[in-house]
């Protein structure tokens, strides 16, 4: 597996982790290379390192395991209940040395608890935060939030949490859930914060200002009459001459009927690409591709996966290139990229499960399902949500009836190199620009510099 490559910055990050014990968040603006250091560490560690990620998508897509797959949590709200481990859980959670947790910013803070909680209990250490385990997160909760807690949940999170958020987890605010399993004292795990801060999307300065002030919710009227005079053009016709222009939309319904419109506009028979399923998947909405893809020669596609080029070459396609299909033949689907073609075949994601080997007393990490499927899909349109991560050089940003989460304009800008690229299917509003109360309370609080230390007296 060849090492990505890091920035200073990066590099600096990585021996922070790698050569110490302390818990880190790692955070930072899109398009910052938080992926880029997680694979590094994924494959450079000399750990015994766990990686998961509070979703099904999420786990795969940095070869992990689910949060609560890896714990044998239950689903929903954990609370003060008892948590069961068999001996093979136990085993597991005693072998980790540092648990890598993806997209932390969908981590509620009941379930970050009850991390601390199985591996306190899991390593009989119930006295340490963690049972002993390094922590190691990687999100930017500007982005992506959890899924808001309703009904007697939401009556317990108030009750018991400042917010819902992972940072306000007792573990790290120094309370009690009064169980007596955890028991921090007044002061919480120590948690250091770091803030990757060069950005490798976009090149422009000023265009990366507006973006800035899109993510902190800081829009002045002259950033907004910018951005919306630059979006309030048609968006082109398709030709050879001019990158692919993909539309990002709000909800899945506006997208499948962009989709659909275009995929029946094209001539000729659809066809279509089932995919093969083996062992335990999970649900539908944990497939990575679709399992039934519907093509047409004509049909704009993402890649869904990074190209797997020989070691040395530059790769074909990243996961997010947009291209059109040119011919569809049994076992290959030829995609034109930048003017050049190129025969793809179907990839197999695998979802892993790890384990504890007893005879070399380390983690394994076993496969236990496979889903193969061309790694492409229709993308004429994506929703918002499932840009995250991608870069393209045009869009159209579709808000619909309003951005309805905090942080979702500021995803669909951000996936943008530049603002050349940029189309809005209307101007933008101030109700637009949604940014969550409680994570600029956290960010401001947790990025402020250290105070000075006071003079000493003479």
């Amino acid at each position: 597996m060849s090492k990505p490559s890091l920035s200073a910055e990066q590099e600096a990050l990585y021996r922070l982790i790698e050569d110490t014990r302390e818990h880190v968040f790692v955070t930072g603006r899109a398009g910052t290379g938080k992926s880029t250091l997680l694979r590094h560490l994924t494959y450079n560690t000399s750990k015994q390192i766990a990686i998961c990620a509070p979703t099904g998508v999420a786990a795969l897509n940095v070869e992990g395991q689910t949060i609560h797959s890896l714990f044998r949590l239950p689903i929903g709200l954990i609370a003060n209940g008892v948590i069961d481990q068999n001996d093979a859980t136990r085993k597991l959670l005693n072998a980790i040395d540092t648990l890598v947790i993806d997209e932390i910013s969908m981590v509620n803070a009941d379930l970050m608890d009850g991390i601390d909680r199985s591996l306190r209990q899991a390593r009989g250490r119930r006295a340490e935060p963690f049972g002993g385990v390094q922590i190691v997160m990687f999100g930017d909760p500007y982005q992506l939030a959890p899924v808001p807690p309703r009904g007697d949940e939401l009556r317990y999170i108030e009750d018991h949490y400042r917010s819902f958020w992972f940072f306000d987890a007792h573990v790290w605010v120094g309370e009690t859930s009064g169980d007596g399993l955890i028991d921090i004292g007044s002061h919480g795990a120590e948690l250091h914060i770091r803030e990757l801060r060069d950005i490798h999307r976009q090149a422009d300065p000023v265009f990366k200002a507006m973006l800035n002030a899109v993510r902190y919710g800081r829009v002045t009227a002259d950033i907004a009459q910018v951005l919306n005079d630059a979006g309030a053009r048609k968006p082109p016709e398709s030709s050879d001459d001019e990158p692919p222009i993909i539309t990002l939309a709000t909800r899945n319904d506006i997208v499948t009927s962009i989709n659909r419109r275009h995929l029946d506009a094209l001539p000729g028979r659809s066809q279509t690409a089932k995919a093969e399923i083996s062992g335990d998947f999970g649900r539908g909405d944990l497939y990575p591709a679709d399992p039934e893809l519907q093509l047409k020669v004509g049909a704009q596609v993402m890649f869904l996966r990074n190209d797997a080029a020989t070691y040395g070459e530059p790769p074909r396609w990243v996961n997010g290139t947009i291209g059109t299909v040119t011919r569809i033949t049994g076992g290959t689907v030829r995609v034109e990229v930048d003017g050049q073609e190129h025969d793809v075949e179907p990839a197999v994601w695998e979802r892993f499960r790890y384990a504890y080997d007893s005879a070399s007393r380390k983690l394994s990490r076993d496969i236990v399902a496979e889903f193969t499927q061309f790694p492409l899909r229709l993308a004429w349109a994506v929703t918002i949500h499932k840009s995250q991560g991608q870069t393209y050089d045009r869009a159209v940003i579709d808000l619909g009836a309003g951005a309805f989460a905090p942080g979702q304009t500021y995803v669909a800008l951000s996936r943008l190199t530049s603002i050349d690229g940029l189309y809005l299917s209307r101007p933008l509003r101030p109700s637009d620009i949604r940014v969550d109360a409680d994570v600029q309370r956290f960010m401001a609080q947790a990025l402020r510099p250290p105070a000075a230390p006071a003079p000493e007296a003479s």
